[in-house]
């Protein structure tokens, strides 16, 4: 078969099964690059389609209209249109109005600049040669199958966090973004925050001394309240939503309002409840600072009702990990719905922990900061006085998306690579787990299996719909 022939019979559900060859098939960077091969070269435009225009994805396109080596030329998105007032994002989403909002922000330089629009991001990947990089910002339950695929066609990916829904998942993504040497980024966009590289410089200079202990809290709960599982009643789809493209990898399920649009976090299939939504955020300062790999035992409850269909209202999780090296044993302490830890001593009279934030208790006091890589804030006032800040020993971000542009053009791995973006996401993924079993569970990482805990499958391994596997 000629290779035009064997481009077009790629089918839809079997385009991750034959990705690794389409790689080899597809010519899709003709022109040549520096840095290597699908690298773009400095002087050039990086060509950048967006799966999932959505209040996320329209939010990252807004901060990519603020970096000039970025042109968004595509979107994909199985919603023609939504309407967002009912949730933060306000406003109009879907790869429609999205498109148009793409369109008048590159014509006020280029006027019939065009951006090209698509229900399946794998038709799009075929018929858009220029792509050079995905951005995905799709629900939970998306993200590997989408970041796979990029990668195994040569594109550079920025995926929106967690990283992925299950914990096997992590590990495929962390392996193929190794193998293909492309440039990734997680949407953990506090993590290039000046904040954040300040705090872990003090902790790691022993700011506080010696920390056995941290915490981090978000208000955060759930979307949809009064429900106990999946929606009984079955209203229309909505003209423009293509529900079986959305569903994914996921079996088929009815349609309802309860999970389109962002409400779909609450609901394990799709997405991982406050946790997965907020764990990358703010576990992340500590993860960081301590390079945190496995903990030897997690434990979670639910706080308000939970089933085997739908998150709680919130919960408390505790991680405990082992020494190393000069490092004591740590317990990481989160928790969501409005549970914050009891207040610090140190914590001068009068003042009390925000609402969403971020605590490390050391020795000889603690350092306090907002959530998503808020400053650092020491305590007792007499030890904030006293103390002389280290010199800046960790590399300074220029951006979350211009670190993810500046490592497609060849420059250092951008600071939320998919190395490290999986490690992140397994810890946090590692507490969803531990909610099924409502009880401290060992874990043991090489064999990815949480001892204790029946029901831990869906979150460790994951479940697929034929044809749409992650592999």
């Amino acid at each position: 078969m000629e290779k035009n022939k064997q481009k077009q019979s790629i089918s839809r559900r079997g385009f991750i099964g034959t990705s690794l060859g389409a790689a080899a098939i597809f010519n899709i960077v003709p022109r040549h690059v520096l840095g290597g091969p699908n690298f773009v070269a400095p002087s050039e435009k990086v060509n950048i389609a967006v799966v999932g225009t959505g209040g996320q994805g329209r939010s990252n396109i807004r901060h990519l209209f603020n970096e000039p080596e970025a042109q968004i030329i595509a979107v994909a998105d199985p919603m023609e249109s939504v309407n967002l007032d009912n949730f933060y994002f306000k406003g109009m989403g879907g790869r429609k109005p999205v498109k148009a909002e793409i369109e008048k922000n590159y014509q006020k330089k280029t006027p019939n600049y065009k951006c090209a629009e698509y229900e399946d991001f794998r038709i799009m990947l075929e018929k858009e040669k220029a792509i050079d990089a995905i951005l995905c910002a799709t629900p939970d339950h998306l993200h590997a199958y989408v970041s796979v695929i990029a990668m195994r066609n040569g594109k550079h990916i920025y995926c929106e966090k967690p990283l992925t829904h299950n914990i096997r998942e992590a590990r495929l993504v962390a392996r193929v973004a190794k193998e293909t040497g492309l440039a990734t980024q997680m949407g953990n966009q506090g993590h290039s925050k000046e904040g954040i590289r300040q705090t872990v410089e003090y902790l790691r200079d022993g700011a506080i001394g010696e920390v056995r202990e941290t915490h981090s809290w978000v208000p955060a709960g759930r979307w949809n309240p009064g429900l106990t599982g999946y929606p009984k009643d079955t209203p229309a789809i909505p003209a423009g939503l293509n529900w079986d493209l959305w569903l994914g990898p996921r079996e088929k399920r009815p349609y309802h309002p309860a999970y389109v649009p962002v409400a779909w976090r609450d609901f394990w299939t799709y997405g991982c409840g406050a946790l997965g939504d907020f764990g990358c955020h703010d576990l992340d300062s500590a993860v960081w600072a301590y390079d945190l790999k496995a903990p030897e035992t997690v434990e979670a409850h639910s706080a308000g009702f939970m089933s085997n269909e739908i998150a709680p209202y919130g919960e408390t999780c505790v991680y405990k990990f082992p020494a190393k090296g000069k490092r004591p044993p740590m317990t990481v302490n989160w928790y969501s719905g409005g549970l914050q830890p009891p207040r610090p001593d140190y914590l001068p009279e009068g003042m009390n922990l925000p609402r969403r934030g971020v605590l490390f208790v050391g020795e000889k006091g603690i350092i306090q900061c907002d959530g998503a890589g808020g400053a650092a804030r020491l305590f007792p006032g007499e030890l904030r006085k006293s103390y002389k800040k280290p010199a800046k020993t960790l590399r300074r971000s220029e951006g979350h998306h211009k670190d993810w542009l500046n490592a497609i053009k060849g420059g250092p791995k951008a600071c939320s690579n998919f190395d490290y973006a999986a490690q992140l996401t397994e810890i946090t993924l590692l507490g969803i787990v531990a909610l099924q079993a409502q009880k401290e569970c060992k874990w043991d990482a090489e064999n990815m299996k949480l001892i204790g805990c029946d029901r831990s499958d869906e979150f460790i391994n994951g479940s697929y719909r034929k044809g749409w596997e992650v592999v």
